[in-house]
C-alpha cells in the first residue's frame, strides 16, 4: 500500500477499519485520501487475514466530500497506477468481502453515495448527509443514478438529488439509506460487534456470498458509471460549475439565476 497521512489502517480480529483522516478539511476526499483508502481496500480484498472492513471518519465528520481546490484542478500523474476518485470508488463498487460504513458525522457528497455500495450503514444520531451535485452544476456519481432509487426509492432519491438539502440520522434510516441509528459513543462498539460477528465466518463462505449478492447488479453499476462520467465531462467547467467554485472560494452563495438554463 502506498502510505498516506490521510487514512489510519487498524486492523484487528480479522477486521480492517479504514479511518479518513484529514480532520481539519473535515475529511474532504482530495487525491491523497482517495489514494490510500482505495489502496487500504486493494490489499483488505486479498489479504486472508482481513474478513471485513469497516469505514468512517476522524474527528466529527464523515467526510465533507470532494475537496473543491482539486475539483477544478484535479492532479495529474504519470506513474501508470491507480488514483483518485476511480480508484476508491470502482475498488468499493467491487468488494469482494463485507464492508460496513459507521458514519460518525456529517457526510456530503462522496459521503452519500458511498454508502449504497456498503453491506451495512449505521449512523451516528449527531449526523447529517447531503448531496449536493446540483448546488455544484454537476450531476450524481458513483453509480447512485442506478442505486439510490433501488435503495431509497424514486421519490426519496429525487427529493435529495434535486434540493440537495440535509438529512438527519432518522431519515435516513427511514428511507433505508442506513441500517440503524446508534448514539454518538455507541456507534464504533455497536459496529465493531458485528464486524467481530461477521468476521468468525469463514471468509470464503462471506466472498462467495458477497460475489453472489453483488453480481446481479454489477452490470448496472457500470452502466451507470459510465453515463454519469460522460455527464460530468459535459458539465465539469461549464459556466454554472464555475460560478459554484468560485462561490465556494469567495464565501459566498452561489447565483445561477443569470445563467439562462446552464
Amino acid at each position: 500500500m502506498r502510505k498516506s497521512d490521510c487514512v489510519i489502517v487498524d486492523d484487528a480480529d480479522r477486521v480492517r477499519t479504514i479511518i479518513l483522516n484529514r480532520p481539519d478539511a473535515l475529511n474532504a476526499f482530495n487525491d491523497d485520501q482517495y489514494d490510500g483508502a482505495g489502496d487500504a481496500l486493494v490489499d483488505a480484498a486479498t489479504n486472508d487475514d482481513i474478513a471485513v472492513v469497516i469505514i468512517t471518519g476522524a474527528g466529527k465528520a464523515f467526510t465533507a466530500g470532494q475537496d473543491l481546490g482539486e475539483m477544478a484542478k484535479p492532479p495529474q500523474h504519470d506513474d501508470d497506477e491507480p488514483h483518485g476518485f476511480p480508484h476508491f470508488l470502482d475498488t468499493l463498487a467491487c468488494f469482494p468481502k463485507p464492508v460496513i460504513a459507521a458514519v460518525n458525522g456529517m457526510g456530503i457528497g462522496i459521503g452519500v453515495t458511498m454508502l449504497p455500495h456498503c453491506d451495512f450503514v449505521f449512523i451516528s444520531e449527531t449526523a447529517r448527509l447531503r448531496a449536493p451535485f446540483a448546488t455544484l452544476g454537476v450531476t450524481v456519481e458513483a453509480a447512485n443514478s442506478y442505486l439510490l432509487p433501488q435503495l431509497i426509492g424514486w421519490t426519496n432519491a429525487a427529493h435529495m438529488l434535486y434540493t440537495a438539502e440535509w438529512f438527519d440520522a432518522d431519515q435516513c434510516v427511514e428511507m433505508g439509506l442506513a441500517w440503524k441509528k446508534t448514539s454518538a459513543e455507541d456507534l464504533i462498539p455497536e459496529v465493531e460487534t458485528l464486524a467481530r460477528q461477521i468476521a468468525a465466518m469463514p471468509i470464503s463462505s462471506l466472498v462467495h456470498t458477497k460475489q453472489l449478492v453483488l453480481a446481479p447488479r454489477l452490470s448496472g453499476i457500470q452502466d451507470a458509471r459510465k453515463r454519469e462520467i460522460a455527464a460530468f465531462a459535459e458539465l465539469i467547467g461549464a459556466p454554472a460549475n464555475r460560478e459554484a467554485i468560485q462561490a465556494f472560494r469567495e464565501k459566498r452563495p452561489a447565483d445561477f439565476t443569470n445563467l439562462a438554463g446552464k
